[in-house]
Parts: structure tokens; C-alpha cells; sequence
């Protein structure tokens, strides 16, 4: 098999989603790739996928390379990690014989994952997964204790213009199945008219169902410039010691922002700033709060997750996955209902106009000759 494409590269796979065209050849450096990076790389339709880390490491198992596996994409692995800086964005290349190929010469080896071999790098993944879990919570308590401000109310929430109380608030956050799951609350969001919420890049996943974010909260850096630029107020995530690197990108495009010094994750505060300024009910959307959630993230724990939901647990409700709660369809039998329905009107009709009655008593004399009534 002999691949051949144009270059793109970059070491931040959600950097380099965004030039990706169909036919490239993507180049990565993405240690156990997780499922939102491949399901991005797979709407991109990239030719195929070079990774110069381990796609599956062993460590857990990690489903990103089996979406791009069902998307037809080819994953390709090489060890060298001086490719990416041999090759230039806009090169072309190809990959043959497991071999990178560029200008006629044979630059780097490089392995095909095929089916087979990553479900044996999985079942590593699986049988690992004990160990990685008491990490895990070993990890989650001993933060939960360092972090316990969440729940008892020590940390400061900033003042914000949107006001929240008695308010429906959506918390988007661009993670697993989110373009679904939005997709289901379509009807609510139209109907309820909540307050919306961006998290990082949740704020172009908003603007790309046509809803414009009232707040972008994050590090701010995964959001668009036009996100930004769009958004009525920015939050900005900063550290404890109130120190904020996003904030620099946000006064270089001219905007305002207000700081938001907490530990724990991006996702966690939004849910924190909508419990304290009193609103009625918050519903999230592609948050993260599993063990493997988090690991895909790069995350050993998730104390701050546990204690926040630990406190807003009574207004909140996680709409991950709401797509596969109900999936309407229409019944055969429904459909036999409607057509009856939709031929009343029409019988009634027809036996009221004198030219159409008259040829209805036709045809039924014409069958009960035909079958000897």
C-alpha cells in the first residue's frame, strides 16, 4: 500500500485540526491518542495518521485510534521524532512499505497499526487498568483534601454582568459526543432559553449550533479568536496564585475579561460560578467525570471534579450522552395511523362531491360483478 499526501503537522493535535484538509497526511506527536482528538481527525478526512509517539501506550485503553480505524484512516507510528522537524508543513510525502518516502529517498521506518495490533496494545490497556485505578484515587484523595475550599465555600467568585438567578444555565465543554448531545437539546435550549456557557473551546462548539456564548470560561487555550470576539463575557481560569497566562491573549485581541483564581479544572468552576450566582438548574454538556475521561486529559486525578459536583449536586444534571436516552423513530404502525388519518379527510370529500360518488358506486359495482357478490 502506497499512501501519499500533502503535510501537516503540529504538536497540539487540536491545533492542527483546525488546517487540516481532506487528503493530508497528519503528523502528530499524541501519546495514547483519546476520543475526541481522533474523532476530529476523522471529520477532517485525513489520508492518514503519522504519530511519533506511542498511539497506545498500554497505560489504559485508549478508543481514538479504534474511531479512526472505523473511519478508514490508516495510523501509522515512527519512532524518529526528528521527522518533525525534517519535514516541513506543505512537504509531500509517502508512506511505503512501511518506509516514509520523501523526495525519492527512504528518511524513517515507520509501523502500520492494524486492527490486530491495537487490539493487543488494548488488552494491554485493560489489564493495566487495576493498577491505574488505585492511582487514581490514591491521587483524588490526597488533592480532595488540599482542595476542600470547593465545597466549603473559600474560594472567591468573581462578579459577573449575566445574571443567573432563577436561570436555567448550560455549561458546554467540547468533550465526548457534545455535537450530539447538543444536537438532542436542540428543543430545550430553543425552549428554555438558558444562559450559555462556553468552557474553553465549548464556546465554538456553541457558535457552531448557532447559539452565541453569554460566558467563555477556560485558559483560553483551545477557544477561537472569533469566539472571544463574539462572547459577551470572558472569564478567565487563572492559578491559585492568581497568576493567568490566558490573560495576555485576551488583552491582545482588545477584549475584557474578569479572573477566576481556582484550583481544579475549567469545567469545575463554570459549574461553581453558576451554583453561586443562583441558578435554578445547571445542565452539562460534554463535561469530564470519569477515570478515563480524565487519563485522556493527562490528569491523575479528579479531586476537584468530585467535590464541586459534590456541591451543586442538587441543581445539576449531566446531559452526557443524552443522545442515546431516546432515539425517536417511526413505527410501522404509527405510519399505518397516519396514512388512515390523512385518508379521511379525502373520503369525505370524495363522497360529498356528486361525480366522485357516483364513480365510487361504479367501482363498487364492477367488483361485485368481478367476484360474484
Amino acid at each position: 500500500m502506497i499512501i501519499k499526501g500533502v503535510v501537516k503537522k503540529d504538536r497540539k493535535t487540536k491545533d492542527l485540526v483546525k488546517r487540516l484538509k481532506p487528503g493530508d497526511i497528519a503528523i502528530i506527536n499524541h501519546k495514547d491518542l483519546d476520543e475526541i482528538a481522533a474523532t476530529s481527525l476523522a471529520e477532517s478526512k485525513v489520508r492518514c495518521i503519522l504519530n511519533l509517539d506511542k498511539t497506545i501506550s498500554g497505560k489504559y485503553p485508549n478508543q481514538g485510534p479504534n474511531i479512526l480505524l472505523k473511519a478508514g484512516i490508516p495510523i501509522f507510528e515512527c519512532s524518529d521524532k526528528d521527522i518533525f522537524n525534517v519535514l516541513d508543513e506543505g512537504d509531500i510525502i509517502e508512506l511505503k512499505d512501511n518506509t516514509i518516502v520523501y523526495k525519492n529517498d527512504s528518511i524513517a521506518p515507520c509501523e502500520e497499526l492494524d486492527n490486530e495490533k491495537i487490539q493487543q496494545l488494548l488488552n494491554i490497556g485493560y489489564d493495566n487498568i487495576e493498577k491505574e485505578l488505585d492511582k487514581f484515587i490514591e491521587n483524588t484523595l490526597e488533592y480532595a483534601k488540599k482542595e476542600k475550599g470547593l465545597v466549603l465555600g473559600n474560594i472567591d467568585i468573581p462578579e459577573v454582568n449575566t445574571k443567573m438567578k432563577g436561570r436555567h444555565v448550560l455549561v458546554v465543554v467540547r468533550g465526548k459526543d457534545y455535537k450530539k448531545d447538543l444536537m438532542a437539546m436542540k428543543n430545550y435550549i430553543n425552549e428554555m432559553n438558558p444562559i450559555l456557557i462556553g468552557v474553553d473551546g465549548g464556546g465554538d462548539a456553541l457558535l457552531e449550533f448557532g447559539y452565541t456564548p453569554d460566558i467563555v470560561i477556560g485558559d483560553m487555550d483551545s477557544v477561537s479568536d472569533n469566539c472571544l470576539k463574539t462572547s459577551k463575557e470572558i472569564i478567565v481560569h487563572a492559578y491559585t496564585n492568581g497568576k493567568a497566562p490566558g490573560l495576555e491573549r485576551v488583552k491582545n485581541l482588545g477584549l475584557n475579561a474578569v479572573i477566576f483564581p481556582s484550583p481544579g479544572t475549567s469545567e469545575d468552576i463554570a459549574l461553581l460560578l453558576a451554583y453561586s450566582n443562583y441558578a435554578d438548574l445547571i445542565v452539562a454538556v460534554g463535561t469530564h467525570n470519569s477515570m478515563i475521561d480524565f487519563l485522556e486529559k493527562g490528569r491523575s486525578g479528579m479531586a476537584s471534579t468530585f467535590l464541586v459536583r459534590l456541591k451543586v449536586g442538587s441543581k445539576l444534571i449531566d446531559a452526557k450522552g443524552v443522545n442515546k436516552l431516546y432515539r425517536s423513530s417511526l413505527k410501522p404502525r404509527y405510519m399505518i395511523w397516519l396514512a388512515a388519518a390523512a385518508l379521511i379527510p379525502i373520503v369525505v370529500l370524495t363522497l360529498l362531491f356528486p361525480p366522485m360518488k357516483e364513480l365510487v358506486q361504479l367501482m363498487q359495482i364492477k367488483l361485485k360483478t368481478l367476484f360474484g357478490f
